[in-house]
């Protein structure tokens, strides 16, 4: 079985009232980043991962989980 990174990063901004843009400038990308991580298109790296948690108030493991895909 393979694994897949999933997160909840769309859950999450929209909860803290956040636009796609608004979050990336937090963080240092574009917008466009944002959402193609919000949709599974990117996969971020270990730094722009712990910094979209720290800019949300959470732990990484909130916004990124592995799921087994069958």
């Amino acid at each position: 079985m393979a694994e897949r990174l999933s997160n909840r990063l769309r859950e999450l901004r929209g909860e803290r009232d956040l636009t796609q843009a608004a979050l990336a400038e937090r963080v240092g990308v574009s917008r466009k980043t944002i959402n193609t991580v919000e949709n599974g298109v990117f996969i971020p790296s270990a730094l722009l991962a712990l910094k979209l948690a720290r800019a949300l108030g959470v732990d990484v493991e909130a916004v990124f989980s592995l799921d087994e895909e069958d």
